[in-house]
């Protein structure tokens, strides 16, 4: 998975509207806020005895 992209990079774009460019870099930095948002979550869950993350994971 630390592979794997977390962020659909056409749906940023598409968002912005051609009104922002959208560096690679910074492609690169949103996944990787991402991927940490997402085990921060799965490891509240987990000491919280679920396996289902909740908007309160995050």
């Amino acid at each position: 998975m630390a592979d794997a992209r977390m962020v659909v990079r056409s749906a940023v774009r598409e968002s912005l509207k051609g009104k922002y460019n959208v560096s690679e870099e910074f492609l690169e930095a949103l996944d990787t806020e991402v991927s940490a948002l997402v085990k921060r979550a799965a490891r509240r869950a987990e000491d919280n005895g679920r396996r289902t993350l909740k908007a309160r994971d995050t």
